[in-house]
């Protein structure tokens, strides 16, 4: 076990110690250690916890290009299932969440989930319409048939799967933590940071995960991103940790200055960060989510989804 991954993995078992919750917590522990590819890889031949994603990669087209992350295993190939029963695929999504979704220059729907659910249609080959609505909307329109799927960076709860199925997840958004570039280090674990200054938004999943996790740290609240992100650009904190997707696109976006980059390894611990990013189905229509299962499998199996990926995500969140 690498010492990074030792590291939060004592920290996880801690936790759930005094929460009296060790063995619910082991496979949570063990989504703490996926830190890297190469990791991923290594634990290739032993099996997978229950409730861990298969952090497989692969690599872009273009040559020295970055490795995606793909929720995959490639050890679990989906049956193909039967298709004969779909004609027609309306997928729903929202107006306004770029890079993942908005309204192109010729006003037809555009963003990562918009090209992801055309690949789909074409890998199931099936016709394919996509609609934009509000997002608090989304739930209530699968509800009343006013169209079949939901892919809109919608995350996979409790609550929500109360109300709709969920494919597996195509994508999860990670904790990790920004730093200057003269500060920045390979390998990130609690002891490196006891007595710094970490930055994060009060009241999020994050600010908990830091709470139970690098308590030797001093930990600075802000009400927003904005003022997280001037305060490590000022230097008033060490370090600062938030969602690694609006994280990545600040560090390549010229509100940055060029001035900082990801230290350390991405957190996918789901006990604070969810399960992940799935595509919502009406309850019981087993026969389209198991054929977007399968068709997310094929897309990423073929490449086209690291070529999605890496169009979209210049800077790996990972």
């Amino acid at each position: 076990m690498q010492p990074q991954m030792a590291s939060i993995f004592k920290r996880i078992l801690q936790v759930c110690a005094r929460a009296a919750l060790v063995a619910g917590c082991l496979a949570g522990a063990l989504l703490a250690g996926a830190w890297t590819a190469a990791q991923a890889q290594a634990q290739a031949q032993a099996p997978v916890p229950p409730l861990a994603p298969s952090l497989s990669t692969q690599q872009g087209s273009q040559p020295g290009a970055q490795a995606v992350p793909g929720f995959w295993d490639p050890r679990r190939r989906p049956e193909r299932p039967d298709l004969s029963r779909l004609t027609v695929i309306r997928f729903l999504t929202e107006t306004d969440y770029p890079p993942f979704n908005y309204t192109g220059p010729d006003g037809n729907p555009a963003g990562f989930n918009v090209d992801l659910a055309r690949q789909l249609c074409e890998e199931i080959k099936v016709t394919c319409t996509i609609q934009m609505r509000r997002f608090e909307t989304l739930l209530d329109a699968i509800a009343s048939n006013r169209g079949d799927a939901i892919i809109a960076s919608m995350a996979v709860t409790p609550a929500i799967r109360a109300r709709v199925d969920f494919t597996d997840p195509y994508y999860r958004a990670p904790g990790r933590f920004v730093a200057r570039k003269d500060a920045v280090m390979k390998e990130l674990r609690p002891e490196y940071l006891e007595g710094k200054k970490i930055g994060v938004i009060a009241g999020t999943a994050h600010e908990a995960f830091l709470k139970a996790m690098f308590t030797d740290a001093v930990l600075v609240t802000f009400p927003n991103e904005d003022a997280l992100r001037q305060a490590l650009r000022k230097s008033e904190v060490d370090v600062i940790f938030g969602d690694a997707i609006s994280l990545a696109f600040w560090i390549n976006g010229s509100d940055s200055s060029d001035c900082c980059a990801f230290s350390g390894g991405p957190f996918i611990e789901s006990r604070f960060f969810g399960e992940g990013i799935g595509i919502g189905v009406r309850k019981g229509n087993d026969t389209l989510r198991q054929a977007l299962n399968w068709a997310l499998f094929r897309t990423w199996e073929k490449g086209r989804y690291t070529d999605l990926w890496l169009k979209y995500f210049s800077v790996s969140p990972f």
